[in-house]
């Protein structure tokens, strides 16, 4: 290795080490559940979104994600943004969280505001900090090789702090309903597997147009994002300055009596904003902006974003719960279902949660 190799290698080693204890979690907890709506109200009997429903075990999906993140970073530098309206379901969901490491919306406005209000919390904490996103209404089979997967996402954040790592699924199916993420060149490594520099986004593909992206090695977007603080910060400034500045403009309320009322008449001036689309689609290969978004390609996880009745019942089917076994007579079929849309699924599990029953019998 040549004296400038060496020099170069020396400095990134020294920058991941000293990122090693700059690490955040941002669990998106704010969603309204609304595709998948039609089942959670037949199993919890109320119209609580599916992050704090049991679907899948004996725990609620944003139980299973606090779980999971649990093992990646301390409760103290884990942040929940969460929605106002939802506060009945969450509650006890959450009260063994810190006050400030809430993050209650008083609306929901869509996955923008969500993190970049977020980022700007988080950076009132810390100015350098490396920042991940976890949504919580997904299923991940393997939890292990999903933490280890996180680990090299932070490893390859912090050595690279302008860019923004997402965790990109190798898909089992071409399935026309998820984002995808095409990768292009690869890049350089400081892990066991390999990171590319993002080339493309495609929102639901049609089905023909999925296969293609399959047989083309293309990732699933499962919406798992870590970076530098001000990379996140970075890509907002280019695609929604508009609304960096309307945050900025109340940053100097945040943990002060004044945020509750400031952040209300905000987010009832904004529009509903999705990140996806209006931000990471806008970095991709050839559009205006620069992109610095790399992929690091997930292999094995098991993971399901459970927002259409369908995939909640082949993830019960892959634990070897047949939903036919469940299903009644009702009059009124589930999307989903393959009981010839005669009957829909029946939980029969009376798990309690927070003092409430979330697994109800479905009628």
């Amino acid at each position: 290795m040549s004296d400038a190799s060496d020099t170069a290698a020396r400095v990134v080693e020294n920058r991941i080490e000293r990122y090693a204890y700059r690490r955040w979690a941002v669990i998106l907890a704010g969603g309204n559940g609304s595709r998948l709506l039609p089942l959670t109200r037949r199993i919890a009997g109320d119209d609580r979104p599916k992050q704090f429903c049991v679907l899948v075990g004996s725990e609620t999906l944003l139980q299973q994600t606090k779980r999971r993140v649990s093992q990646i970073l301390p409760p103290y530098q884990t942040l929940i943004a969460l929605t106002r309206a939802h506060e009945g379901f969450y509650a006890g969901e959450v009260a063994d969280m810190p006050s400030s490491n809430l993050l209650i919306q008083p609306y929901n406005k869509g996955t923008a505001p969500a993190i970049l209000y977020s980022l700007l919390r988080v950076r009132e904490m810390d100015q350098e900090a490396i920042v991940s996103f976890f949504p919580s209404d997904h299923h991940i089979e393997d939890d292990e090789a999903f933490v280890a997967s996180i680990e090299s996402a932070f490893v390859e954040a912090a050595s690279r702090p302008k860019s923004v790592v997402l965790l990109g699924i190798a898909p089992d199916n071409p399935e026309p309903q998820y984002g995808w993420i095409e990768p292009g060149p690869m890049l350089p490594s400081h892990t066991v597997g390999p990171i590319y520099r993002v080339s493309q986004f495609w929102e639901k593909p049609s089905p023909a147009f999925a296969e293609e992206l399959m047989a083309r090695g293309c990732l699933w977007n499962c919406f798992v994002m870590v970076g530098h603080v001000k990379a996140f910060l970075n890509l907002f400034d280019r695609t929604l300055p508009s609304l960096t500045n309307a945050f900025e403009s109340i940053r100097q309320s945040f943990s002060t009596e004044a945020e509750r009322g400031l952040l209300r008449g905000l987010y009832s001036r904004i529009r509903e904003i999705n990140f996806s689309s209006e931000v990471l689609s806008a970095h991709s290969h050839g559009s205006v902006y620069p992109c610095d978004l790399s992929v690091l390609r997930g292999n094995g996880l098991g993971w399901s974003d459970l927002g259409e009745p369908s995939r909640v019942f082949s993830v019960l089917r892959g634990k070897g719960v047949e939903p036919e076994h469940l299903l009644v007579s009702s009059g009124q079929p589930l999307s989903g279902s393959r009981a010839g849309g005669k009957a829909s699924p029946r939980f029969v599990s009376s798990e309690r949660v927070s003092g409430r029953r979330d697994a109800r019998t479905l009628r």
